[in-house]
């Protein structure tokens, strides 16, 4: 039974840890984020590319390697589908790196003012100088008593 406990917790621990939860959370948005990218390839761009290809569509290029006949169909090579995917991993590509690097660039400027803040606290300690000892009044009075008793009044 405690080793049960054991492993859930360890499980618990290793769940709730911040890469686990930040990898889940990449994940989901990743898969909708790469849906929104098909989209605008497939519905917005490959139209434009394919009015500059005389109305082509990118997924119709093919290069036939033997018709199709009434005992077999078409053998085909479609390298439009593939320029298609192509294009659609480019621009995710470039979208995730702009991502990554505003992200990046973000997180310098914070680890620089950490720097920074911890810095002028380094430099403010050293400018200030350490506070005098607080003697106790009772100890005042008897430092006082022993350098009278040391030079006594003849």
């Amino acid at each position: 039974m405690a080793k049960e406990r054991k492993i859930l917790g360890e499980f618990k621990t290793f769940i709730t840890r911040g890469n686990v939860m930040d990898m889940a959370v990449g994940i989901i948005i990743g898969t909708a984020f790469t849906a929104i990218v098909n989209s605008l390839v497939k519905d917005i761009l490959m139209p434009f590319i394919g009015l500059v290809l005389g109305g082509v569509s990118f997924i119709d290029l093919k290069i036939i390697i033997t018709e199709a006949t009434e005992q077999s169909t078409e053998v085909a090579i479609n390298y439009g589908m593939f320029l298609q995917k192509v294009i659609d991993f480019l621009i995710i590509a470039l979208v995730v790196f702009f991502i990554v690097k505003a992200i990046n660039t973000m997180r310098e400027k914070m680890e620089a003012k950490k720097k920074a803040a911890l810095k002028a606290e380094e430099v403010q300690k050293k400018a200030t100088p350490p506070p005098a000892p607080v003697v106790a009044a009772d100890v005042a009075l008897l430092t006082e008593i022993r350098d009278l008793l040391k030079n006594p009044k003849s």
